[in-house]
């Protein structure tokens, strides 16, 4: 019955798409190719199904403890603060969200965390909101299997400058099945050059 009503909706998907491919062209200016019913639903099941990689994230689900350690400038003196985060698997297992809680030069930090692999792109997925600020942080990370981490590359806002984005990169390593960590880098407020901003170590709590 669930693949049934799928497919009902994978070809509603695909004959709305296939009545706007008149003039419409990717960002690459690529023209449109028209895709056949049984080719599109296919391709949205195997979209929509959970494989390997969602499995991988499904492993860290429950609580952890985070040892965290922040730069505010490039050979700046390090801060030192404790959190906690939790991951549970939504929607079936295809996507992951985390909540963090701790402290940040003493003041409460709460942030979250969505995480996902699109089985189309190839990619991890992500965004992540806190109580710091009004934006959302969007990145896509590749998997690299011989250091197992995901390294993630997005936009994220600079308030600093008003109206403007700045890069950031992030790699997410898991060491092992209790043990994992978190190294962010952004630019420089100064030089405006990559640095190492964040660290976290996680431990599974016990």
């Amino acid at each position: 019955m669930k693949n049934l009503l799928f497919a009902a909706c994978t070809a509603i998907l695909f004959t709305a798409c296939d009545k706007v491919k008149m003039d419409v062209k990717t960002e690459k200016s690529e023209e449109w190719k028209p895709v056949d019913s049984a080719t599109a639903t296919k391709a949205w099941m195997d979209y929509a199904t959970p494989g390997e990689m969602q499995k991988m994230m499904a492993k860290s689900d429950g609580a952890w403890l985070g040892e965290n350690t922040m730069w505010m400038e490039n050979g700046g003196k390090p801060m030192t603060s404790k959190s906690e985060a939790t991951n549970k698997m939504i929607f079936d297992g295809r996507y992951q969200v985390s909540e963090h809680k701790g402290d940040f030069m003493g003041m409460p930090f709460e942030g979250m965390s969505i995480v996902g692999y699109d089985n189309s792109k190839k990619k991890f997925v992500s965004t992540w909101i806190d109580n710091m600020g009004t934006g959302i942080m969007h990145g896509e990370g590749d998997w690299n299997p011989s250091t197992k981490s995901i390294e993630f590359k997005g936009k994220m806002t600079d308030p600093s400058r008003p109206g403007k984005d700045c890069d950031f990169r992030e790699v997410f390593t898991f060491i092992d099945d209790n043990t994992q960590k978190m190294e962010m880098y952004g630019p420089d407020s100064k030089t405006g050059k990559e640095y190492k901003t964040m660290e976290i170590k996680y431990t599974r709590k016990k």
